[in-house]
């Protein structure tokens, strides 16, 4: 299996969410009315500044017919490469002080 590249962050599943409803012509208000979640909620996903729990995927599943699997799933690849891109500015930055 290949690796993606070190440097590449998936993006953040907010980003795929907003395709989706730009897709569906469907408002974050609509989204928010059909997962009963708060509307801020929706937006902070949408603007990256929310994870989506399992909960929230689950929600997201029956609002738009895309499995909850998938959002965990972008969500943790998305998680685990920003993780792994600061554990690696870390590293090297430690190593230049050092060096």
């Amino acid at each position: 299996m290949t690796e993606p590249p070190r440097d590449r962050i998936p993006a953040h599943p907010g980003q795929i969410l907003r395709g989706e409803l730009i897709g569906r012509n469907m408002t974050q208000k609509e989204l928010a009315e059909a997962t009963g979640r708060p509307y801020q909620a929706i937006s902070l996903i949408v603007t990256g500044k929310k994870r989506i729990t399992a909960d929230t995927a689950i929600d997201l599943e029956e609002a738009l017919d895309i499995d909850a699997e998938f959002w965990l799933r972008a969500q943790f690849a998305h998680q685990l490469a920003h993780e792994l891109a600061q554990a690696r500015r870390r590293r090297a930055a430690s190593t230049r002080a050092m060096g």
